[in-house]
Formats: structure tokens, sequence, C-alpha cells
């Protein structure tokens, strides 16, 4: 089966290149099967890893970042594919 995890993030005024640079320097380990960071308007930044494990397998994330790095709690969402 394979999982997908989505991390999202939105950094605090001006320092979107820093919470992209924070988010592209962490290492998972195991490695996921494939990994994408994006970002957006107003500095979001969202990583996508894909795994294959079931759908409640522990698996490796991204932690939260500083707290003065970001505006609000990181969101996370896992889904399996159909």
């Amino acid at each position: 089966m394979t999982v997908a995890l989505m991390w999202e993030a939105r950094a605090a005024q001006g320092r979107g290149a820093e919470l992209l640079a924070w988010a592209q320097a962490q290492v998972l380990a195991p490695p996921p099967l494939r990994r994408e960071t994006l970002r957006a308007p107003q500095d979001r930044v969202l990583v996508l890893t894909w795994w294959d494990a079931d759908y409640d397998a522990e698996l490796p994330e991204l932690p939260e970042p500083a707290a003065d790095l970001v505006t609000r709690a990181v969101h996370r969402w896992r889904f399996e594919a159909v």
C-alpha cells in the first residue's frame, strides 16, 4: 500500500526562504520512496512524502520548526492511494 504524508507550515513574516531551507534540510530515516517540497504565497511550505507502508504504520515525519519561524502549528495529513 502507498501512504502519502503531507506537512504544511506558514512562515513568520519575511521568513519564507528560511522555513523552506529548514524543511529541505530535514533528514527522514529511513528515506521515503519519494519526497517533494513546494511553496505557496504567504510564505507557506508543503512537504509531501510517499511510503510503501500500511496506513497506520509508524513513519518518520518532519518535526515542528522553531516557534519563532512559523505563525502557527504545522498542519499534518495522512492519505492512502486508491
